[in-house]
């Protein structure tokens, strides 16, 4: 994903990796596009030794020279093929930490199982909070009108955020009734066949 990323900057315009780095941690790249941020600059690494990017120019900065990157024609092609990739993979993912804690759940406390879930409940809505402030950003920087894939983008994200807070919900109120969960209330997803 890291190189997807890089070399998606990179064909918009030549950055360095600073700018490329600060570009990434202000759009929130580390939570919806797993990216972390130290991985920059080894993909910058990887993609040149490829003949993917190429060192366009090399600029002083005080007594630090910087070195602006650029795509090649060959970085166009391999970008392709990741955007394509990237689209037809499945994109569903699982809270598996949480799964695997919940299968062993009854081996701990009750009341430090909610208080865990209650941590986890803070966290989401902390992430919630974070990607709203994101969302006016980036459509302030757009001046009030996002374009329509952004704008489901994040729709989608928001929607993630609550349903997985919507479920630390059910789960504590479970624990508190001390019951297992058959299933009989639903699944808050409509089951297709296909």
């Amino acid at each position: 994903m890291t190189q997807l990323l890089v070399l998606g900057l990179l064909r918009k315009e030549p950055m360095s990796g600073y700018d490329i780095q600060v570009t990434l941690q202000t759009s929130g790249a580390e939570g919806w596009g797993g990216v972390l941020v130290g991985s920059i600059y080894h993909a910058l690494n990887q993609l040149e030794k490829q003949s993917y990017i190429r060192i366009a120019s090399v600029e002083q900065t005080g007594r630090r020279q910087k070195a602006i990157y650029e795509i090649t024609e060959a970085g166009i092609g391999y970008l392709e093929k990741l955007i394509l990739k990237s689209l037809q993979e499945s994109s569903v993912t699982y809270p598996t930490a949480l799964y695997s804690g919940l299968c062993f759940m009854d081996y701990v406390p009750k009341e430090q199982s909610i208080q865990a879930l209650e941590v986890q409940k803070e966290c989401l809505k902390e992430q919630y909070l974070k990607l709203k402030q994101g969302y006016e950003e980036k459509k302030q920087y757009f001046q009030g009108k996002l374009p329509a894939v952004s704008e489901l983008i994040f729709e989608n994200m928001f929607c993630d955020i609550k349903k997985q807070m919507d479920f630390a919900e059910k789960l504590i109120g479970l624990i508190r009734e001390e019951r297992d969960y058959n299933g009989e209330s639903g699944n808050g997803c409509e089951e297709e066949r296909l």
